[in-house]
C-alpha cells in the first residue's frame, strides 16, 4: 500500500540523516568504481606471491614487507582488551569495588611502559644482564636499609583509573595503526628470487629490480625483547650504492631467515656451477676419421750398380 500524504509529510530528503546517508553511499560507490577500474593493474604482495609460486622454475623464494614499529605494542593491545573486560565487569558490580580500577590501570601502565622501552631502544642481551644486575644491587641495598616495603608501596600511586570504553578506544586506535601498516605492506614489499631482487612500491608495476650479484642481506636480531616477540630486521644493502639500505621489520624472523638462507644458498650454487654445455664447448673436439691423414711408407731404395 502506498504511503499517504500525511505519512510522507514529515520526511525530509535534505535532512542531516539523509545527507549522511548520501555521503556513505558515495564513498562506497567511489570505492567500488576505483576497485573495478584498477583491479587489472594493481600489483599487490599477494598477487606477486601467487605468480612466483606458480612459476615451475622457482623453488626457493621469499616475499616480505616491513611492519611499523607500532606492531610491537601488541602486548599492550591485548592487555587493553583484557582491562576493558575487567572494567566492564567492575561497572556491573561483579568485581570488588576496592581499588580494582587502580590495579587494572597500573598493570596496563606497566605493560605499556615495557612496550615503550622495546620500541624506542635496542635492548641487547648485554643491556638486559646489566639492568638485571643493577636492579638486584638496588634491592639488596634497599633491604639493608629496610626500605624495600616503602619502595614497592610507592608504586601504588602510579595506578590510573580508566573505564572500559577508554580501554576499548585505545585498543581500536592501536589495531587501526597496525591495520594501516599491513595495508601499506600490500604495495611496498620485497621479493627475493633466485635471479633477482624486486623492491616494489606503489599500486602498479613501480619497482626496482636488482641482480643477484648487486646486493647483500643482513639479519639483525640483536634486540632481545624484540626477538622474544618473534620480530627481527632484514637489511638489504645495494652494492651499486644507488639506494640507501632498506630495513624491514618482519615477524617470524626465524622462519624468514631460514627461507632467505635457502635463496642465498641457491645463489652460491648457481654462481659456482658450470653448465655442461660450456664444458663441452671448451673441450677439444675429437678427431674424425676423415681428418686423420695416414702417411704412406717411403719406397724401398734400389741398390746402385757397381
Amino acid at each position: 500500500m502506498a504511503p499517504t500524504p500525511d505519512e510522507t509529510a514529515g520526511f525530509d530528503w535534505a535532512s542531516n540523516e539523509m545527507i549522511a546517508l548520501y555521503i556513505a553511499l558515495g564513498v562506497v560507490a567511489a570505492a567500488v568504481i576505483t576497485w573495478l577500474a584498477t583491479r587489472g593493474m594493481v600489483r599487490t604482495r599477494i598477487r606477486t606471491e601467487k605468480e612466483i609460486r606458480a612459476d615451475p622454475d622457482i623453488h626457493d623464494w621469499l616475499v616480505v614487507f616491513g611492519w611499523s614499529r607500532k606492531i610491537l605494542y601488541v602486548p599492550t593491545l591485548v592487555v587493553s582488551l583484557l582491562a576493558a573486560l575487567l572494567m566492564f565487569l567492575h561497572s556491573r558490580g561483579w568485581l570488588p569495588e576496592a581499588r580494582t580500577a587502580e590495579i587494572v590501570g597500573g598493570a596496563w601502565f606497566a605493560v605499556f611502559f615495557l612496550n615503550l622501552l622495546v620500541e624506542e631502544f635496542q635492548i641487547s642481551a648485554k643491556v638486559v644482564l646489566i639492568a638485571a644486575a643493577a636492579l638486584l644491587a638496588l634491592f639488596l641495598w634497599l633491604n639493608l636499609l629496610g626500605w624495600v616495603g616503602p619502595f614497592v608501596r610507592a608504586f601504588r600511586h602510579l595506578g590510573m583509573s580508566v573505564n572500559w570504553v577508554g580501554f576499548l578506544v585505545l585498543t581500536g586506535l592501536g589495531l587501526a595503526t597496525i591495520g594501516v601498516s599491513w595495508l601499506r605492506g600490500l604495495f611496498y614489499y620485497v621479493a627475493f628470487t633466485p635471479n633477482y631482487l624486486n623492491i616494489q612500491w606503489g599500486l602498479a608495476e613501480s619497482g626496482d629490480h636488482i641482480g643477484r650479484e648487486d646486493y647483500n642481506t643482513h639479519i639483525d636480531t640483536e634486540d632481545v625483547l624484540e626477538r622474544l616477540m618473534g620480530f627481527g630486521k632484514i637489511i638489504i644493502v645495494d652494492r651499486r650504492q644507488q639506494r640507501p639500505p632498506v630495513t624491514l621489520l618482519v615477524w617470524r624472523i626465524g622462519r624468514k631467515a631460514e627461507l632467505l638462507e635457502r635463496v642465498r644458498g641457491k645463489f652460491a650454487i648457481d654462481s659456482n656451477h658450470r653448465p655442461p654445455a660450456a664444458e663441452a664447448d671448451t673441450a677439444a673436439p675429437p678427431a674424425s676419421a676423415t681428418d686423420t691423414q695416414v702417411s704412406e711408407p717411403p719406397p724401398p731404395e734400389t741398390p746402385s750398380p757397381d
